[in-house]
């Protein structure tokens, strides 16, 4: 299988197995897909467990921090049993118990585990199936803890139904188009109506970097030759080293001449046992 990393300007990125006789334009949807459908679980993974700890969000003309409402507006605040207020505000602070509490929190692991920026480096490649299937568990213990379903304004909701849920979110700028994105490897872009195979041969153990660009933004820029961590390392160890020359040029050349290897006189008096006496108060 031919691996496509897909790095991102911040470090974030995903691995995606595929073969050299595949179009170019199913796997630039592919990887379209599947970056939003990370983009989207993360949106699910913050509201899944805002969920599990505070309960469902409130209508967007009540949000409030209960405190203040029920001091200073005079509101009675619904409070169930496991009542736990939204420092935020946003959500009405009635959690479901704690066994299925525990399940939303499993669940959000497990999908947040699965698309996260690690799996690079663990070698795992994602694909749509799986995070749909992990998608679906969350979807699942939501039915769970909420039978009656919740709020059509709950972003859990919204963003587990599609996604166009994501409208209104922070990552909605970060969406992409599959017809509209181009895929660049090694400032090359990859040509629609062409196979894989046209572009990286066909040995199918071939691993490469590429990037996705929406259109119009022309090629991405160019990887720097060291990474931020051999960066730092380089300029700790010039920074010693400029430390290490400003010490020898501060020394006097002769200073050596205080040491006692340099003291011609000093072998005589080890052999009479004169080596070793001070004056008084030294």
């Amino acid at each position: 299988m031919v691996v496509i990393s897909i790095k991102q300007s911040d470090g974030d990125g995903f691995l995606y197995e595929t073969t050299t006789d595949t179009l170019n334009d199913d796997l630039i949807t592919s990887l379209v897909t599947i970056h939003n459908e990370r983009l989207r679980a993360k949106v699910i993974v913050d509201g899944v467990r805002g969920l599990a700890l505070h309960g469902p969000m409130k209508e967007p003309n009540q949000v409030g921090i209960d405190e203040i409402k029920e001091k200073y507006a005079g509101e009675t605040i619904e409070k169930g049993p496991n009542y736990n207020p939204d420092p935020t505000g946003i959500r009405v602070g009635n959690p479901p118990d704690g066994t299925l509490s525990d399940t939303l929190e499993r669940v959000a692991k497990d999908l947040e585990e699965y698309v996260d920026k690690s799996q690079v480096q663990k070698r795992i490649a994602l694909s749509h199936e799986c995070i749909e299937d992990k998608i679906a568990n969350v979807r699942g213990a939501v039915i769970m803890a909420y039978p009656m379903g919740l709020p059509e304004w709950d972003i859990v909701k919204l963003s587990l139904d599609s996604q166009d849920g994501l409208k209104g979110t922070a990552v909605v700028n970060q969406l992409m188009e599959p017809e509209t994105t181009s895929l660049w490897v090694a400032g090359k872009e990859f040509q629609r109506g062409k196979l894989v195979s046209d572009r990286l041969g066909t040995n199918e153990k071939t691993k490469v970097i590429a990037k996705l660009q929406n259109k119009g933004s022309g090629p991405p820029g160019r990887e720097p030759i060291v990474n931020e961590e051999e960066r730092k390392a380089m300029m700790a160890h010039y920074f010693k080293r400029q430390e290490e020359l400003k010490r020898l040029g501060e020394a006097d050349d002769d200073d050596y001449l205080n040491s006692d290897w340099a003291d011609g006189r000093q072998m005589k008096r080890s052999l009479q046992g004169l080596g070793n006496i001070r004056a008084p108060g030294l």
